[in-house]
């Protein structure tokens, strides 16, 4: 498969340029049909043919082995969430916090990576916010905050510029200080290629519904073997216990003890489907169509207006603009689909390899006529 044959697959891309991958990107008809064709099979058919939770449960086993595979994992590493955010608020609330305890954040993180440590914050736990320089964590400054810590979160991208942070470098600082290390790795994960094995982390959380163009409502989360361990999740289930029955219970092993109810089994179909498709592209090809389109976007737009950096290093690219949410409505008049970032008073374009040159100057115009 070539990226003009999965953009033709695109029903969403017909029409309009479509430029917000970042927030969420239009699913293959064959995605749909998957979690669609999953749903019928399970409410037709499973109910007199063989056996619904039979059905879903091997659903699961078949998308944690797709996941781990995917991400660089062991299968018994990897959770089924709903969506990134439900994997950090997992992790979030499955640390027996005390008084003292403290996090370690950037500024740059998206509210799924603030709102559960303000919380913890109200509690008596200690959040520590590095400031960025242009999108990136100084090394020094890291290591200073994450001196005593108890857990270090950061995004693989941030979602307000587009800088790649170096994972494994800011994992190792933080680890070597004594704290764990949780990752969001949703702007990575269908975008570029990258294993959690390499990058050290403790926890990695992501989702479907963005640069993998999968469904709404099929995350997963990684969580490292010996970390697990050490975890109790709030929420208790027939799923996550390993006998129900028991008293007291036992959790069970690995990132399994984060599935802990009945969940639609669709969406991951979906995501499966979705994993495929871009393993068809390649993800070489995905990185490769992604820098040559945000380097000609780049350089017709000038560097005076650049947020992210001039060279390569995401498909976000976040500009100035005198107003970003004019600019942004005046693009969907002329059916180019953009966003800003209201904490951050930019416009961004999520380019991805779905995307074409003639795309880039649609946006060009719109942006140069403001």
């Amino acid at each position: 498969m070539n990226p003009r044959e999965l953009r033709s697959d695109v029903p969403a891309l017909q029409d309009e340029v479509y430029l917000n991958f970042g927030a969420h990107g239009p699913s293959p008809e064959y995605v749909v049909d998957a979690a669609d064709d999953f749903v019928r099979g399970h409410e037709y058919d499973a109910p007199t043919d063989d056996d619904p939770y039979h059905v879903a449960f091997e659903a699961f086993d078949r998308t944690r082995e797709r996941v781990a595979s995917f991400v660089g994992a062991e299968t018994d590493e990897i959770a089924l969430t709903e969506s990134t955010t439900a994997g950090i608020n997992a992790v979030a609330n499955a640390i027996d916090w005390q008084p003292g305890d403290v996090v370690v954040r950037t500024d740059l993180e998206h509210p799924a990576g603030v709102l559960p440590w303000e919380r913890l914050e109200a509690e008596g736990v200690e959040v520590r916010v590095v400031e960025t320089d242009h999108g990136r964590v100084d090394p020094e400054a890291w290591a200073d905050a994450v001196d005593g810590a108890t857990l270090a979160t950061f995004s693989s991208i941030p979602w307000t510029s587009g800088v790649r942070a170096d994972v494994a470098a800011l994992t190792d600082i933080a680890q070597d200080a004594g704290a764990r290390v949780l990752v969001d790795a949703v702007q990575s994960t269908g975008q570029h290629a990258f294993s959690v094995e390499e990058w050290g982390a403790d926890a990695v959380a992501g989702s479907a519904h963005k640069w993998l163009l999968g469904p709404w409502g099929a995350g997963y989360l990684y969580v490292e073997e010996s970390f697990a361990e050490t975890l109790e999740p709030a929420q208790l289930g027939y799923r996550n216990l390993r006998d129900p029955y028991a008293d007291p219970y036992e959790y069970e092993a690995g990132a399994k003890r984060f599935e802990f109810g009945t969940v639609a089994p669709a969406p991951y179909a979906g995501l499966q489907e979705a994993i495929e498709t871009m393993e068809a592209i390649g993800m070489d090809t995905v990185e490769s169509e992604i820098a040559a389109l945000t380097d000609y976007f780049k350089a017709e737009l000038g560097d005076d207006r650049l947020v992210s950096p001039s060279e390569y290093e995401s498909g976000l690219v976040a500009f100035t603009d005198p107003d970003p949410e004019a600019t942004v409505e005046r693009a969907a008049d002329a059916d180019v689909q953009i966003r800003s970032i209201p904490t951050a008073g930019v416009v961004r374009a999520s380019l991805h390899v779905l995307n074409t040159r003639e795309d880039v100057d649609r946006l060009l115009e719109v942006v140069q006529s403001g």
